[in-house]
């Protein structure tokens, strides 16, 4: 099943799915998108609110795997994974929120007792950068310090949108000797070469941070995205705004704002644009590896990799539990997607 299928990434998956020889069930709340989208690709559908724990349950009792695509999800995990667990039904997500990660990591019993696995990112949130910081500790097994660059993201969905303003005034979080911190917006600042020689980065709140730590078992880790100016400008607004930006008629107006925002990129925009990941790692010995991924433009990534993550699941590769992309299916995972390359850098 994929919930939130009529979103603009839950088409992409749909489209994905279909593409790998598959046949999912639409979920949403909107039944009137549902049956439309469901009609015109002869696909079955199903409406259920999260806030309707009983009418969630029923839609999930011959389900084997949940793709869940509504986001933000610090306000939609709960929900679907608490259904998941009552019905038995494996639960995916494409989540990039740190809080979300750590709030199902701590579901990690319930899933074993279940005998379901729970994975957040199964998108580009966070399958490339998981399986890069994977291929470094590799490289590297004593590794203590992951620095992760992103660069190329630059397209918004309404849905992250919303996120994002969701964000906003919270501070950067980063993970320091094991433990998740926040620091203020436009501190930290990194160097990364995404192919063209250094670039001035910021850190951001990224799902690597969770996810990576739970991947590698690196105790320090931090997420850069490339410096853009409107980059730079949101953190700087966040840093000196945070209060005024948290109050509810700001969050209020930031949203409906995002409502009016185109809904995602175009096909022609993402076949146009691409994705590279850095990633760095460090021992505290003097020994340092760097490697860098090529990917495609990320929400068309996600559209594929959401879709191959669910095929694994119904083919019965998954690990019971909590689990993250790379732990689960290995470094060498995001090489099995079309327009990938990785290298290794000096």
């Amino acid at each position: 099943m994929i919930y939130g299928a009529a979103g603009y990434t839950g088409r992409l998956m749909t489209q994905a799915a279909r593409d790998a020889g598959l046949q999912p069930v639409l979920a949403g709340r909107d039944e009137a998108k549902l049956a439309a989208m469901a009609e015109a690709l002869g696909l079955g559908y199903r409406a259920a609110s999260l806030h309707e724990p009983e009418r969630l349950e029923a839609s999930l009792r011959d389900v084997r795997a949940v793709l869940h695509a509504a986001g933000p999800f610090a306000h939609t995990a709960a929900a679907m994974v608490g259904a998941c667990l009552r019905t038995g039904t494996h639960y995916l997500d494409i989540s990039g929120e740190v809080a979300v990660f750590e709030a199902l990591a701590r579901r990690d019993a319930e899933a074993r007792r279940r005998r379901i696995m729970i994975m957040p990112g199964v998108g580009f949130d966070v399958v490339p950068s998981d399986c890069l910081a994977a291929h470094v500790a590799r490289r590297l097994p004593r590794a203590t310090h992951l620095a992760l660059g992103v660069s190329g993201l630059v397209f918004t969905t309404r849905g992250s949108a919303k996120t994002i303003v969701e964000e906003a005034g919270r501070g950067v979080m980063v993970r320091r000797d094991g433990a998740i911190v926040a620091v203020p917006c436009g501190v930290l600042e990194r160097r990364f070469d995404f192919g063209d020689g250094p670039r001035a980065s910021l850190a951001m709140s990224w799902g690597d941070v969770a996810a990576a730590y739970y991947t590698t078992g690196i105790p320090n880790v931090g997420v850069y995205f490339e410096a853009t100016p409107t980059l730079r400008s949101m953190l700087t607004a966040s840093r000196y705004g945070g209060p005024l930006l948290r109050t509810a008629l700001s969050q209020a107006l930031l949203k409906a704002y995002a409502d009016f925002l185109p809904s995602g990129p175009t096909a022609a925009q993402r076949a146009a644009a691409r994705t590279v990941i850095v990633a760095e790692a460090e021992d505290g010995r003097g020994h340092r590896v760097c490697s860098r991924l090529r990917a495609p433009e990320a929400y068309a990534f996600t559209g594929a990799s959401g879709a191959a993550v669910a095929r694994c699941v119904l083919n019965g590769d998954f690990e019971v539990g909590f689990q993250t992309p790379a732990r689960v299916y290995g470094a060498d995972f995001i090489l099995s997607f079309a327009g990938v390359a990785r290298e290794d850098l000096q």
